[in-house]
């Protein structure tokens, strides 16, 4: 029934894109008319006059390229309960990610940009179905965030699209999943982690998939250091406050592959494991790259570029991070890279951008984003029919992300201000670099002369710890994966006097910008 139903759907959303991808500038632009002419009337559209938009150059002159704060004013209005902002369609939920200034971006959602983003899903299932016949033929495994995570004061809830999703799944759809969404809704991460476990190892999976292949690793981490309680809880049927009925047997089987291997990994349990679905590129493809090491040598298929903003492509091949440009789900235009700082940048759309170059994106989604500067770069790698297959690079600039936490060169200032403040440290400079390897930062921190001479270890640790605590209040992504420990805690480095200056004079030298040379408090690089 689940494979019979995911095919005859999914055969007919693949031809829909099929179809776009033979003509991806004719496709976009009846996409754009279809966004823009439903929101006409509410507040955005006769602000930037959607009315009068019969052209892409009509568009570019009356609204402008704008970030999340940007949108902010109008979200908050949304947030409040007020209707017709954004779009003349309800906002049904919000999804919460961590904003650049410190304060949460709430990121509308609606029952068509919902929709989209499941027929995305469920093409995806399809032409994965065409490789792997067998993927869903044993229990699947979907590790998702709850779907509702707080409730705005307008009474709006706030969660997880991919939770959402979830927790509608059919029922007769549902049997197949091993892990009960209940699960999910676990306010403990070790409880959490642990529940789902034991629910996974209980059954034969043929399929497991999250986006974070960080949280997959967790996972197995999790079930071998507590093999002998998730054995029991399987024997007993007890999981916490749950019950559930006992498999003494599954339980016999799983204690023998324990004392056989002196672990508990998913490669020696689930004998008929066929896929994973994970991100593979950006910084996370490290981690990805660990997975053969509990999984075994098992085909990872990405499941795309996606955001909370949106869903923007579709991988169809294993072990390669690069996905068609969803042509019927959002709208796209591209900057290329050496212009992001430009104020009057080159705009190209999905037909015109090259390949092996790299772009920032823009997005205008059925959720009332429009001209969106959602902060990325992305590789053109290819050619779907004419459509682009992208691949997702890394964030913008000021931004990095080990493992979905999008740090901001503006919450390090905000953090590290409070720190000089509360420790009265004389800080000449500061840099954070990202150490994707051991999911944490690394923090270069040079003080004056004399300071750096006299520093105790005990109050390294204390500013170590107490950087780390002002990132959680910061920016929730960060805390999130703290909670769950897939980003471990920050290295702190005191660096000798002149360090700074040292750093400065190497790069102008490589850079050749004495003028422009800015002092990189968070690089891209793995330091």
């Amino acid at each position: 029934m689940i494979l019979s139903t995911f095919v005859r759907f999914g055969r007919r959303l693949a031809k829909q894109l099929d179809v776009a991808a033979l003509n991806p500038e004719a496709a976009q632009l009846s996409l754009l008319h279809s966004i823009l002419a439903p929101n006409a009337d509410t507040v955005f559209g006769r602000e930037h006059k959607f009315s009068q938009i019969k052209t892409t150059r009509d568009y570019y002159k009356f609204v402008p390229i704008r970030d999340y704060e940007g949108f902010r004013p109008y979200v908050d209005r949304i947030v409040a309960g007020e209707a017709g902002i954004l779009t003349s369609e309800p906002c049904t939920m919000l999804t919460l990610t961590s904003g650049t200034t410190g304060k949460p971006k709430y990121i509308p959602v609606t029952e068509t940009s919902e929709r989209l983003g499941s027929e995305l899903m469920r093409q995806w299932l399809y032409r994965s179905l065409l490789n792997h016949p067998q993927f869903l033929s044993r229990a699947i495994v979907g590790v998702v965030s709850p779907a509702v995570e707080g409730y705005t004061n307008s009474g709006m809830s706030y969660g997880s699209i991919s939770g959402r999703i979830y927790q509608r799944i059919p029922y007769i759809i549902k049997r197949s999943y091993a892990v009960p969404y209940e699960v999910f809704e676990l306010k403990d991460y070790d409880e959490r982690y642990f529940a789902i476990a034991c629910f996974a190892f209980r059954r034969q999976v043929s399929y497991i998939s999250t986006p974070n292949p960080s949280t997959l690793l967790r996972l197995a981490e999790v079930a071998n250091t507590y093999k002998q309680d998730i054995i029991r809880a399987i024997h007993d049927g007890t999981f916490g406050t749950k019950s559930i009925k006992p498999q003494p047997k599954r339980a016999k089987e799983l204690d023998k592959i324990a004392d056989r291997t002196n672990a508990l990994l998913p490669k020696d349990c689930w004998r008929h494991l066929q896929l994973i679905g994970c991100w593979t590129g950006g910084t996370v493809g490290i981690q990805a790259q660990k997975l053969a090491n509990y999984y075994g040598a098992v085909p990872i298929r990405d499941i795309g570029y996606l955001a909370s903003e949106a869903r923007i492509t579709l991988p169809y091949q294993d072990n390669t991070p690069s996905g068609i440009l969803a042509l019927t789900t959002n709208y796209y235009e591209f900057i290329p890279e050496e212009e992001l700082d430009s104020d009057n940048p080159t705009i190209l759309l999905s037909h015109e951008i090259e390949l092996g170059k790299r772009y920032g994106i823009l997005l205008t989604t059925t959720a009332g984003l429009y001209r969106y500067q959602i902060h990325d770069i992305v590789e053109v790698t290819g050619f779907y029919r004419k459509a682009p297959l992208l691949a997702f690079i890394r964030k913008s600039q000021d931004m990095t992300n080990i493992t979905g936490e999008k740090m901001h060169v503006n919450h390090i200032l905000m953090a590290m201000e409070i720190i000089r403040q509360k420790y009265n440290l004389p800080i000449v400079t500061y840099r954070f670099t990202p150490d994707i390897e051991n999911q944490r930062y690394k923090i270069y921190l040079e003080l004056d002369l004399q300071l750096t001479q006299t520093i105790q270890e005990n109050l390294l640790q204390q500013i170590i710890t107490a950087i780390d605590l002002q990132l959680c209040h910061i920016n929730c992504e960060y805390e999130q994966k703290r909670q769950s420990k897939r980003l471990h805690l920050p290295s702190l480095y005191i660096m000798p006097p002149g360090w700074s200056e040292a750093e400065t004079r190497k790069e102008i030298a490589n850079n050749k910008r004495n003028v422009q040379y800015k002092w990189k408090i968070l690089c891209h690089e793995n330091g």
